[in-house]
């Protein structure tokens, strides 16, 4: 069984200044008490491991033999505590996020560009994939935190705090013109063809629950996976697009697409941040959720 390590510590810097006083030095201890570890380490092995020397100490054959093994292992430690001393002075580390298109693009990015320009030595890692995927990623682990849009269940081992109001809208193109500026029951949705996000997605399930609470069940023509794309098929007047307003809104300020006006508010949804109440964040992602005001 291996004795105190502090004896190794000793040992170790006994072998590497030559001498009891400089180990004693470098330790901030006593001479005596460097003296007392090197012979309650000597005594636990059955072996001298210093002779006597005309300046200081010498090592024995054994005692090469030792410090050839406990100097790869001491130096290994010394470098593992100075990456992490570096981790936590941001001088190194990763960060891994969860995010979808639609929270990457209309929050997390300017964040992303301070926290980079601050700290360009830390590696982010960014997971993209819809409200569903990032909150799996969160609760098996595999990354810090994630930005993800409502609805969704918050479990009790994780945290959501709200950071972004967001709205969806329904959009059409000139092919449609003629629903430009009515005001529409959303059951004539039902006889118009629709454009929408995968069901994979919170946006999707938002938007079905919400239809489906005023009696209106949509079959979408497509069902595509990301929005950017929604906006891309309603400006070839291919169907109706739902989207939340931020993809749409070049085009609609540019006229090429304009705003079904329903007679009913279709409520606001967020974007949040969660994160897990199990584990503690690394330091880098901590500086980058200050950074985001959370």
């Amino acid at each position: 069984m291996i004795s105190n390590l502090e004896y190794f510590k000793v040992f170790y810097y006994t072998a590497k200044s030559g001498s009891v006083t400089g180990a004693a030095a470098l330790l901030s201890i006593s001479q005596p008490a460097v003296s007392q570890s090197l012979k309650a380490l000597e005594k636990s092995l059955g072996v001298p491991l210093f002779c006597r020397a005309s300046r200081g100490v010498k090592l024995t054959a054994e005692g090469e033999l030792l410090y050839s093994y406990v100097s790869k292992g001491y130096e290994q430690i010394e470098l593992g505590v100075d990456k992490v001393r570096q981790m936590q002075n941001l001088e190194l580390g990763e960060v891994h996020i969860g995010a979808s298109d639609m929270t990457l693009q209309f929050y997390l990015l300017p964040f992303l560009e301070k926290f980079h320009e601050q700290y360009p030595d830390i590696k982010v890692i960014v997971s993209n994939g819809p409200t569903p995927e990032t909150l799996s990623a969160l609760r098996e682990g595999k990354i810090d935190f994630g930005v993800v849009s409502t609805p969704f269940e918050v479990s009790e081992d994780m945290s959501a705090v709200p950071v972004r109001k967001i709205e969806d809208v329904f959009v059409a193109g000139r092919r449609f013109i003629s629903y430009k500026n009515k005001m529409l029951d959303f059951q004539e949705l039902e006889k118009l063809p629709t454009i929408f996000l995968e069901s994979n997605t919170s946006t999707r399930s938002y938007m079905d629950e919400y239809l489906a609470e005023n009696g209106v069940v949509l079959r979408p023509e497509f069902e595509l996976a990301t929005s950017d794309m929604i906006v891309q098929f309603a400006l070839r007047n291919l169907g109706i697009g739902c989207v939340v307003r931020d993809f749409a809104k070049e085009a609609l300020e540019s006229g090429l697409l304009f705003e079904l006006r329903f007679n009913k508010l279709i409520p606001k949804r967020s974007f949040c941040v969660v994160k897990s109440r199990r584990s503690t964040l690394p330091a880098a992602a901590g500086k980058l959720l200050e950074i985001m005001g959370i």
